[in-house]
């Protein structure tokens, strides 16, 4: 296997530059480039010099034996002075051995999945963890990452062999009488596991808001102020405003942080009745992004717009009250009028879905739970019908432990493998 090598840490000049070696020949070539191989697990200072002994930086350099670093092979890491120079320089040095290259995009925690050290949700958390921009998301994915999914998953295939154990008995001795305890106790041990899965499946939907973000449409009658409310949400010029109705066609769109919650503030097209073609889209446009949105802020001058079924989550004020009557539920962008009280509303709402959100957070583990929910109903309506069909119960539980075996990768997953991988940075 080649030793691979790359900067872990970001482009371009910085404090400290971390190169991570790792391979068969990690530590050969720390002993190349210093002299020495340090003690394991050590920060060491060393001189870094090419072939031909010229210095190229003191450097700490830290060396990881094989089984006991992030990859599960034996590695190393040179912290070095932040100097583009330098980096390009000792990359230059490492490469010029036979067996050693630039990794591919993820590849050291390709290897690490490979090696055991990680499992797949685990690997799916670290990409969560690097892409997070708040406070809830790093919570999210740092659960993930840290194995919380993956502890789970072995409960539930624990239980389910289990279940299976006692099954093999009733197969075994399917011409003999088997005791009634024994069918009550897989029925047990298959509705427990069951309603775990179906809590976990109906926590994913607020997962995947809390990962990929919240929207919140705000909607109304032209020349109401949703412009001007947005620029006020986001502090900045975000949305162009004007007196003349329609100016607003297309949706704007503003990404905000909201006490930890990643939200994207949804300026609409104004809904009215209209003969110009262009608005018209805008128009629609607006209602069928209102459609999906978490939360809807409507603004209007005292009567709902029509179209819309109403919402437990739905915000409706009264906007522009820096120019109309002093109104309940009133509110003004220009002002600021309302505009904290708006902002404690979303985020208390927004922070009731987030609070449902399970461990689970991707398509393919709400794929993967399903199918064994499927299986489990499947098991328990035949176990229900008599043991006879201990056979095909069995299988049905087969079914669903590899269901969940490939939730955490212990079955052929290599096409995904690529595609997550694709989008690790090179020292990752």
């Amino acid at each position: 296997m080649d030793t691979i090598y790359a900067l872990a840490s970001g482009q371009g000049k910085a404090g400290v530059a971390v190169l991570r070696v790792s391979g068969p020949q990690a530590h050969d070539t720390v002993k190349r480039l210093c002299g020495r191989v340090p003690a394991i697990r050590t920060a060491s200072l060393c001189r870094i010099q090419d072939a031909q002994g010229q210095l190229l930086d003191r450097a700490l350099v830290l060396t990881f034996a094989k089984g006991a670093s992030f990859t599960g092979e034996q590695s190393a890491e040179f912290h070095l002075h932040g100097s583009r120079a330098i980096v390009k320089a000792v990359m230059r040095e490492i490469g010029l051995a036979e067996g050693l290259r630039i990794a591919e995009p993820g590849e050291f925690t390709r290897r690490a999945l490979e090696n055991g050290c990680m499992d797949l949700t685990e690997v799916e958390g670290l990409a969560n963890l690097i892409d997070a921009e708040t406070e809830a998301q790093r919570r999210l994915a740092l659960r993930l990452f840290e194995g919380a999914l993956g502890v789970k998953v072995a409960r539930w295939r624990d239980t389910l062999i289990d279940a299976m154990a006692l099954l093999a008995v009733t197969i075994d001795f399917s011409d003999e009488d088997v005791p009634d305890e024994m069918n009550a106790e897989v029925h047990a041990l298959l509705v427990a596991v069951l309603d775990d899965l179906e809590r976990e499946l109906s926590g994913i939907a607020a997962a995947e808001r809390v990962r990929d973000g919240f929207e919140v449409a705000i909607i109304g009658p032209p020349n109401i102020g949703k412009s001007t409310l947005l620029n006020a949400l986001a502090g900045r010029d975000a949305a162009l405003t004007s007196e003349v109705a329609g100016t607003t066609r297309d949706v704007i769109e503003v990404r905000m942080d909201i006490d930890g919650l990643p939200v994207t503030f949804l300026d609409t097209a104004g809904i009215r009745e209209t003969s110009d073609a262009v608005e018209t889209l805008g128009i629609e446009r607006a209602l069928r992004r209102a459609e999906n949105a978490d939360v809807r802020v409507f603004l209007t001058d005292g009567q709902m717009p029509t179209g819309f079924v109403s919402r437990e989550a739905d915000i409706v004020l009264v906007g522009k009250t820096d120019i109309s009557r002093k109104a309940v539920n009133g509110i003004s962008g220009k002002t600021g009028e309302g505009v904290h009280d708006l902002l404690r509303s979303i985020s208390d709402r927004l922070g009731g879905m987030a609070s449902l959100a399970g461990v689970a957070t991707q398509e393919r583990h709400r794929i993967a739970i399903a199918r064994s929910i499927v299986c489990l109903n499947h098991a328990l309506a035949m176990l229900d019908a008599g043991s006879e069909h201990a056979e095909l119960i069995a299988e049905e539980l087969r079914q669903a432990v590899s269901a969940l075996d490939a939730l955490v990768g212990k079955v052929d997953v290599e096409d995904l493998l690529d595609s997550i991988f694709k989008k690790f940075c090179l020292g990752k």
